[in-house]
C-alpha cells in the first residue's frame, strides 16, 4: 500500500506488533506546520528529518532516534535574522488507548492507533522543546541603542549614556575617574 502524502509520518506497525522484540528502521522527511515559540520558529515548508528505529514489546512500540528540522527567529538584542539547524534525540513509547482496548491511563505514552504510529506529535514535540526561546544572532551580540535604535553591531552612536538619579547618590562612593 503506498503511503498516505497527506498524513506523511503515519507508519503501519502491524507485522512488528505480531512479535515482541522486532524491530525496523524508518526515515522520514517531511514538513510540520506551526512548530513555533516567542521568537522561534521551523519554518512551515521546511523539510523535517526523521531517522528513527521502531521496536515493539509487549503492549506497544518503542521509537528511538532523532528529529532534525532547520529553524529561523530574530535575535533577542538586535532583532536581525537567527537561523539554524534544530536536532534532538527521542525515545519514546506508543501504547493503545483505555479507549481501544488498551491498558491507558499513561499520560508519559502517544497513542498507537491500531495498527498505525503516528509520529508527527512525537516530532513536533521533539522540535518545540530544542527551540531557543530568545535567540542570539552572536554570543557577543551589542543589540540597539536604548535612545536612538541603532544597531550596535553596525554602527557605533553619540548617544551620552542615560544616568539613572536614584542610583546617584552611589556615584559619590566613587573615587576619583569611577575607580
Amino acid at each position: 500500500m503506498a503511503p498516505d502524502r497527506s498524513r506523511p509520518y503515519v507508519v503501519g506497525v502491524a507485522a512488528l506488533r505480531r512479535v515482541a522484540g522486532s524491530s525496523r528502521q524508518v526515515e522520514l522527511r517531511a514538513p510540520v506546520a506551526d512548530v513555533a515559540v516567542l521568537s522561534a520558529s521551523v519554518p512551515d515548508d521546511a523539510e523535517v528529518d526523521v531517522l528513527v528505529e521502531l521496536s515493539s514489546y509487549p503492549g506497544g512500540i518503542m521509537v528511538t532516534g532523532t528529529v532534525s528540522a532547520p529553524w529561523r527567529g530574530e535575535c533577542r538584542r538586535c532583532g536581525g535574522t537567527v537561523e539554524g539547524r534544530l536536532s534532538s534525540e527521542v525515545r519514546e513509547r506508543f501504547e493503545p488507548s483505555a479507549t481501544s482496548g488498551g491498558a491507558g491511563g499513561d499520560d508519559d505514552a502517544y497513542e498507537l492507533e491500531g495498527t498505525d504510529v503516528d509520529l508527527e506529535p512525537l516530532v513536533r514535540d521533539a522540535l518545540l522543546l530544542e527551540l531557543p526561546l530568545a535567540p542570539l544572532c552572536t554570543e557577543g551580540c551589542r543589540g540597539l541603542c536604548s535612545r536612538c535604535g541603532a544597531d550596535l553591531n553596525v554602527t557605533s552612536c553619540d548617544c551620552a549614556a542615560e544616568v539613572d538619579v536614584r542610583w546617584s547618590v552611589l556615584d559619590q562612593l566613587r573615587g576619583p575617574e569611577g575607580e
